[in-house]
C-alpha cells in the first residue's frame, strides 16, 4: 500500500500545460566559467556545456520512471521534429518552405541526437527562425508606414496551422500585408485613428522581437526537451530552474489579483484555469480559453495591448492591491475568427480558501401544482487541509467533511434528492475522492491505480456506512478532472447515481516531480525539474478515465469543441485501455431507469424556453468557430459584426424575457452580481425529481 499511500497524497489539480514566460536577470544568468558555450562566435545561441550531461540524466529518468516505456527510435524523432516547427512557429508566418526543407535531414536523427547528448539541431533551427522574425520586423516597420485601404475586397485566414508554408520571400510579404492589415482593422473598429492604429503595431511586434531576443541557451534547452518529453505523453515535462522558480512563484502568488491562471499561447494570454473561490470564478466572466487582448486599470485607465506580450509583463498588469478595479478585453473561447472584444471588469481580490469549500442550496421544483426540494451541493475542488491536521486542530477542511455536514443539514430540510455539482472541479486530493465515494455507497473499491511496474493497487472505501441512500445525480461538464472523474466513475460503476452533464477531461494519470539537482553534477551547475507521468487510474468496472473521461448518461450540450480542450486533444495523451475490474456489488438497477429519466429531459427541452434558448447560443457558437475567413473590407467586416453582436443581444434578451429580467440595448452590459438562473442546474434538479417518482414505484 506504500505506493498508493504516497500517490494518495497528490494533489492533482493541473489539467492544462503552463507556459511560464521567463525574464532571466543578470544575477540568474550563468557566469561565463560555468556556460562559455551559451553563445557561439557568430553571436547566436548554442548548447551550454553541461547541457550533454543533463540531456543524459533525463534520458534515463524518463526510460527507469515514466509509465510508458517508450523506444526512442526514428518514430519519436519524427514526431520531435513536427511538435518543435510547430512551437517555434505555430501560424507557419516565419518560416520559408526552404527553411522545412532543410530541417528534412533532421527527421530521423533528432533520436540519436537525444541519445548522444547532440542539441546543435535544435540551436541551428531555433536561430533559423531568429533570423527569420528578424526580418519580419523589418518588413512590419515599413509595411505600418502607410494607412492600409480598407475599401479593397480581400479577406484573410488568421488561422494557418494547416496551410502550405510560403514559398519565398514575396509570398511572405504577401500574406504579412493581410496579416497587419487584419490587425489594423481590428484596432479601426475600435475606434482608433491610424497614428494610434500603427503605433500599437509597431509595440506588438517590438514587444515579440524583445522578448524572444531575451532569450538565453537554457531557454531554447528547455524549448526542445519540453518537444521532446511532450511527444511521449503531454503531462511529461522539463521544467528549467528559472522556470522552476517562476513556477514555485505563480503558484504563491496564484491567490493574488482576479483569482485566474493563465498561459501563453501564440501571441495570445489565454485563461489556464479559473481558481474556485477568486474574484473571476465568483463573476462568471471569465471562462478556460479566453483569450485576453487587453488591460486597463481601475474605470478610466487606459487599455493597455497585451498581444505579444510576456505572460511575466500580463500577469503584473493584471494583478494589483485588493479591492481595485481591472478592466480585461477579451475574446471569449466560443467566439470566431471575427469576433468583437468584449470589456469586462472584475474588482481584484485574495482568493479565499473559505469560498473554495463546498457549498449548499435548495432548489424547488414543481410537479402537478406540489412542490420537491432537491438539494444541491457545490463543490469546485477536492481539497484537504493537511497542515491543519498535521498541527492537531480537529475542525480541519476537508471535502468529505464538509459535505457530509451539509448532506445532515439538507437531510434535515426533508429533501427529495441531491445534486452534487462538480461542474469545473479540475481535481485534489484523491483520498477526498474516495472518502467521499464512500458517503454514498456502503463499501468496496472506488479507484484502482497502475503503476509503470504493472502493479496494480485499489482505493478502497471501508466504513460500512451509507450516509445519504436517496437519489442523486452528479453534474459535471468538460472541466471535471482528475479526482472528478474518479468519483463520478465510481457513482456510475456502483449504478448509485445518474451522471449528467458534458464528457469530462480524460485527465487519467499521475505525474511526480523529480528535482534533477539530487542527483551527481559538476559543482556550481544548477539543473532543472522533471515532473514525469509514473501512474494512471482506471475506474473499478476497469476502464480508463484516461481520455475518454466519464460519459454522461445524460449528456447536455456544450459550448466546448472537444477537439479543441480536453485530453483527447493531445495528439500524445496515453491511450484508453481497460484491465481486469474490481469486485464489487451494484448498489441498485438504476440503470434501468436511464431511458425513461433521457425521455423525460428530451420532451422538457422541447418546451422550456431558457434551454431551447441555451441550444441556440450553442449552434451560433459553433457557426461562428466554423468561419475560418475574415473579410478586410471595413464596410463588410463593420456589417459582421454587427449583425453578430445583433444575434447575441438577441439571444440575451430571449434569455432576460423568460426570466423576467429588464431588457439590454445595443451596447449595454449585463449589470453584475444580477442572478440569472442556471439552465443546466435546474434540469438537472428535475432529473432529480423523476428520480424520486421512478424509484419510489420500485
Amino acid at each position: 500500500m506504500k505506493k498508493l499511500q504516497i500517490l494518495l497524497l497528490l494533489l492533482i489539480f493541473n489539467i492544462s500545460n503552463f507556459t511560464f514566460a521567463q525574464d532571466v536577470t543578470e544575477a540568474q544568468a550563468p557566469k561565463k566559467d560555468e556556460a562559455s558555450s551559451g553563445v557561439n562566435a557568430a553571436g547566436k545561441l548554442a548548447p551550454e556545456n553541461y547541457f550533454e550531461k543533463e540531456d543524459h540524466l533525463i534520458m534515463v529518468l524518463l526510460s527507469r520512471y515514466h509509465y510508458k516505456k517508450t523506444d526512442i527510435n526514428d518514430s519519436l524523432s519524427s514526431r520531435i521534429l513536427d511538435r518543435y516547427i510547430k512551437t517555434l512557429d505555430y501560424n507557419r508566418l516565419y518560416f520559408l518552405a526552404s527553411d522545412i526543407t532543410g530541417f528534412e535531414k533532421y527527421r530521423y536523427e533528432l533520436d540519436d541526437d537525444l541519445n548522444k547528448g547532440r542539441l546543435q539541431p535544435a540551436y541551428d533551427m531555433f536561430n533559423t527562425f531568429m533570423e527569420r522574425m528578424k526580418e519580419r520586423q523589418s518588413y512590419i516597420h515599413a509595411a505600418l508606414q502607410k494607412e492600409f485601404d480598407f475599401s479593397k475586397d480581400e479577406s484573410y485566414t488568421p488561422e494557418r496551422k494547416d496551410v502550405p508554408w510560403a514559398r519565398d520571400k514575396n509570398e511572405l510579404d504577401e500574406l504579412w500585408r493581410k496579416r497587419l492589415k487584419d490587425d489594423a482593422l481590428r484596432e479601426k473598429l475600435k475606434g482608433k485613428d491610424w497614428a494610434k492604429i500603427s503605433e500599437t503595431l509597431e509595440k506588438r511586434y517590438s514587444n515579440l522581437e524583445k522578448r524572444m531576443l531575451q532569450l538565453k541557451s537554457e531557454d531554447v534547452f528547455q524549448l526542445f526537451m519540453n518537444q521532446f518529453t511532450e511527444s511521449i505523453d503531454p503531462h511529461t515535462n522539463y521544467l528549467s530552474p528559472i522556470t522552476s522558480e517562476n513556477f514555485k512563484m505563480q503558484m504563491s502568488l496564484s491567490l493574488e489579483g482576479i483569482g485566474a491562471s493563465l498561459m501563453s499561447e501564440d501571441e495570445y494570454t489565454k485563461v489556464a484555469e479559473v481558481i474556485p473561490g477568486g474574484p473571476a470564478y465568483k463573476s462568471k466572466l471569465l471562462k478556460v480559453n479566453d483569450k485576453i487582448v487587453g488591460v486597463a486599470q481601475g474605470e478610466e485607465g487606459e487599455m493597455v495591448d497585451v498581444i505579444n506580450k510576456s505572460l511575466d509583463d500580463v500577469v503584473k498588469l493584471i494583478r494589483g492591491p485588493k479591492g481595485t478595479l481591472v478592466r480585461l478585453q477579451i475574446l471569449p473561447a466560443d467566439a470566431g475568427v471575427n469576433a468583437k472584444p468584449k470589456e469586462i471588469k472584475i474588482l481584484r481580490d485574495k482568493v479565499k480558501l473559505e469560498e473554495q469549500a463546498a457549498k449548499k442550496d435548495v432548489i424547488t421544483i414543481t410537479r402537478d401544482g406540489a412542490p420537491y426540494k432537491v438539494g444541491v451541493i457545490t463543490l469546485p475542488a477536492f481539497y484537504f487541509d493537511y497542515e491543519a491536521q498535521a498541527r492537531g486542530e480537529k475542525d480541519y477542511k476537508s471535502t468529505t467533511k464538509d459535505v457530509k455536514k451539509l448532506l445532515q443539514e439538507l437531510k434535515d430540510e426533508k429533501v427529495d434528492g441531491v445534486v452534487l455539482d462538480l461542474r469545473n472541479n479540475g481535481g485534489g486530493s484523491l483520498q477526498e475522492a474516495i472518502d467521499l465515494t464512500g458517503l454514498f455507497i456502503k463499501d468496496g473499491p472506488v479507484v484502482q491505480v497502475r503503476n509503470a511496474d504493472g502493479s496494480v493497487e485499489v482505493g478502497t472505501d471501508h466504513d460500512g456506512q451509507v450516509f445519504y441512500d436517496g437519489p442523486l445525480a452528479v453534474l459535471v461538464n468538460r472541466s471535471s478532472a482528475s479526482a472528478s472523474e474518479i468519483f463520478a466513475g465510481a457513482i456510475q460503476d456502483y449504478k448509485r447515481g445518474v451522471i449528467v452533464g458534458e464528457q469530462t477531461y480524460g485527465k487519467g494519470t499521475v505525474q511526480n516531480l523529480i528535482d534533477l539537482n539530487r542527483f551527481p553534477k559538476d559543482p556550481g551547475i544548477k539543473y532543472g525539474q522533471l515532473k514525469v507521468t509514473i501512474a494512471k487510474f482506471y475506474r473499478i468496472d476497469g476502464g480508463s478515465t484516461q481520455r475518454k473521461g466519464v460519459i454522461p448518461d445524460i449528456k447536455f450540450p456544450s459550448m466546448i469543441d472537444t477537439s479543441d480542450y480536453g485530453e483527447s486533444s493531445e495528439p500524445s495523451a496515453l491511450p484508453w485501455d481497460r484491465i481486469s475490474p474490481s469486485q464489487y456489488d451494484l448498489y441498485t438497477k438504476l440503470g434501468d431507469i436511464v431511458p425513461e429519466l433521457n425521455k423525460r429531459h428530451e420532451a422538457r427541452m422541447k418546451t422550456d424556453p431558457i434551454f431551447s434558448n441555451f441550444y441556440e447560443e450553442i449552434e451560433e457558437a459553433k457557426e461562428d468557430r466554423e468561419q475560418k475567413t475574415v473579410s478586410l473590407n471595413e464596410a463588410k467586416r463593420k456589417k459582421e459584426q454587427d449583425e453578430q453582436e445583433e444575434k447575441r443581444l438577441k439571444s440575451i434578451n430571449e434569455r432576460r424575457q423568460a426570466e423576467g429580467l429588464k431588457l439590454l440595448k445595443k451596447g449595454e452590459v449585463e449589470p453584475q452580481g444580477e442572478k440569472l438562473s442556471d439552465p443546466l442546474l435546474k434540469e438537472t434538479a428535475n432529473i432529480v425529481t423523476d428520480m424520486f417518482f421512478l424509484t419510489a414505484r420500485k
